[in-house]
């Protein structure tokens, strides 16, 4: 049984918290043994010379071993609790069963003929190969466990990497260490790291962590830029989620340009080239050629394909024909570049400049989408819960104030300047809905490492001063965005009395999705199937069956049948289960969405059946699972049925 995700992330906090200690002396001692088993490494203050593999990797042995403690003895099952994850093993599964690499097409979920899915190949491919190759020595079942466990352990050494580099970039060896401790912890605390754990979330905190690394070379070096544009081209073929960061990072290094002039011109060009070559490649290697003149805002397509090699390449060209202008030349070369850009989005993609979820159905966005938490604004979440913001803001805040007054002091100013321009965009985007959160908590650990490796340093030399020991003490802790979380659940209020209910609940609800409770699903020869959303992507993992709902905004014919087939009457509700061609109905008492729908319409399907008032036309399954399984009956043995009563 899956406990819930809530209780999960609690296990995953208990990162063993050093307690404040009054003293600043004392405090000092603590934080000197604690930091004493560090990797010692001699490296340039300036950190112009790179870090070495080592650290970051003995920083990731640490995660990997503390996350492997803390998640093993509690696993139920060796895929994610995400829905996320589950869709993303069953796409995988059927690239190895010989789907085309072009073709993105889920053909067992929604209604008939499928639903595009919007994700990169460039995820599938590596999750493939892990299974395939552990294949080789051990059955599939087996394969995908390890394949899954070790893909996300993996990607913490490049999470780790970028995050070090950044702060050594930044404010030197202590920088680095502090940058290294936040990251490990914050590493532990998201779900994203887990065993378990393959959707492309966490490839995008990987490359957003390297990417910040590579804008704050202080020496301005092309192949640092070279990799920015790298990693810039692949976020956005990866994710949609991370286009205004890559815009920002763009943003970023034009300015740069503009300001510093011809010795940034190298760094600058190479950013552009490598940018619109990345883009260019990732375009064609995973999109099909009969789609290229599509354009999609929620993936790589036309749109941002000609839009980031235009981009590219006309940074390239004004870098190159401007460079040995005067300031104000350079800013007038830009602004004439930044407008062509602009017309270029308003004729390619204007309807990419809002939010895709902007045109749901208000149906979808009444039962399914105000249920997404990660799809709140901070105004809604604030309604919801209030003690969760700290977890989501608290950081963020703290670390745009630290860059503001590095500014104002004239202190590592250009890096900080870019390190804000980057946490207000991704805060930005969290106000409106808190998933861009992640991102800014992972940025924010670059400056408040600056921050704290300074306060460190000032209370080692003054260690009798309480003042400055706690004032390192309570920025050490403030700037881990578990700290607030767990300040959230000490408080009275909706998070504390989610996580007793929770709690309470975890060993009395069964769960509807683990393999148990779909043997009986599996069983039945091979159909349509109804049921609510988030037990769809387990239905296509565990069975051969075909699924009408599962929570992907693609997939809006298939979640609008579901929602009407609930809250319809039993008898318009047989018109529907026919009209999609329904087999079967997979029914879980316990699901939030059908206690939801039951709430919002008494006289509706799923209210009778949570009634246990069965129409004529569903022929219950036998068994004991929570899952409750009915067969739709044929339509003349109905009428007799109906006839006879």
């Amino acid at each position: 049984m899956r406990l819930p995700s809530l209780y999960y992330f609690l296990r995953r906090l208990r990162l063993g918290f050093a307690a404040i200690v009054p003293s600043g002396e004392r405090y000092v001692r603590v934080t000197d043994t604690m930091l004493a088993g560090l990797p010692q490494t001699r490296l340039p203050p300036s950190g112009t010379r790179g870090m070495p593999l080592h650290v970051p990797a003995a920083y990731a042995l640490v995660v990997v071993a503390f996350i492997l403690l803390v998640s093993l003895p509690f696993a139920t099952d060796y895929v994610g609790p995400d829905n996320d994850d589950t869709m993303r093993l069953v796409i995988v599964r059927d690239l190895l069963s010989g789907q085309g690499w072009f073709d993105n097409m889920q053909y067992r979920l929604g209604l008939a003929g499928g639903t595009p899915m919007h994700w990169s190949r460039m995820v599938d491919l590596p999750i493939a190969n892990l299974i395939s190759l552990f294949g080789l020595a051990t059955g599939q079942e087996r394969a995908e466990a390890l394949a899954l466990a070790v893909w996300p352990l993996l990607l913490t050494v490049p999470l780790l990497y970028g995050a070090g580099l950044a702060g050594l970039r930044i404010g030197g060896p202590p920088a680095m260490h502090a940058a290294l401790v936040l990251t490990a912890v914050f590493a532990v605390a998201v779900n994203r790291f887990q065993p378990g754990s393959i959707d492309h979330h966490n490839v995008q905190l990987v490359l957003v962590s390297l990417l910040a690394a590579m804008l704050l070379d202080p020496t301005h070096r092309a192949r640092s830029y070279g990799m920015a544009g790298f990693l810039s081209g692949l976020a956005i073929a990866i994710g949609a989620e991370t286009v205004p960061l890559i815009g920002v990072a763009c943003l970023t290094v034009a300015l740069r340009w503009a300001w510093i002039g011809a010795a940034f011109r190298h760094a600058a060009t190479t950013f552009g080239l490598s940018l619109a070559a990345t883009v260019s490649a990732a375009f064609f290697a995973t999109v099909a050629p009969w789609r290229y003149g599509e354009i999609t805002c929620d993936s790589l397509s036309y749109g941002f394909y000609a839009l980031s090699t235009f981009g590219g390449g006309i940074l390239f060209l004004t870098v190159a024909l401007a460079s040995d202008l005067g300031r104000r030349g350079r800013f007038a070369a830009l602004a004439g570049a930044g407008i062509a850009v602009a017309v270029a989005v308003l004729i390619i993609a204007p309807g990419c400049l809002r939010n895709p979820l902007v045109d749901l159905d208000p149906l979808l966005k009444t039962f399914w989408l105000s249920g997404v938490m990660e799809a709140q604004s901070a105004a809604a979440q604030f309604r919801i819960d209030p003690g969760s913001l700290g977890a989501y803001y608290g950081p963020g805040l703290l670390a745009i104030s630290v860059c503001c007054l590095r500014i104002w002091r004239r202190e590592a100013m250009q890096a900080h300047l870019v390190l804000m321009a980057l946490i207000l965009c991704s805060f930005t985007i969290s106000l409106v809905q808190i998933r861009g959160a992640v991102f800014t908590n992972l940025l924010s650990a670059i400056p408040l490492a600056f921050a704290i490796s300074q306060l460190r340093q000032a209370a080692k030399a003054r260690p009798g001063d309480i003042a400055v020991g706690l004032g390192f003490a309570v920025m050490t802790i403030a700037s881990v965005p578990a700290s607030w979380a767990v300040a959230g659940l000490v408080v009275p209020g909706p998070s504390r009395d989610r996580l007793v209910a929770d709690l309470a609940s975890a060993a009395s609800i069964p769960a509807c999705t683990s393999r148990d409770a779909m043997a009986e699903l599996a069983a039945e020869p091979a159909g349509v199937v109804a049921a609510s959303s988030d037990i769809g992507a387990p239905v296509l993992r565990f069975t051969a069956h075909r699924v009408l709902s599962a929570p992907y905004h693609r997939n809006q014919g298939g979640m609008l049948t579901e929602i009407h087939i609930g809250l319809s009457g039993p008898e318009q509700a047989e018109a529907f289960l026919r009209g999609a061609g329904v087999t079967l109905l997979a029914f879980c008492p316990s699901d939030g969405q059908v206690r939801t729908l039951a709430h919002a319409e008494p006289e509706g399907l799923y209210a009778q059946l949570l009634a246990s008032d069965i129409p004529a036309y569903l022929e219950p399954v036998k068994g004991t699972t929570a899952l409750r399984i009915f067969r739709l009956r044929p339509e003349d043995h109905t009428a007799a049925m109906r006839i006879a009563d």
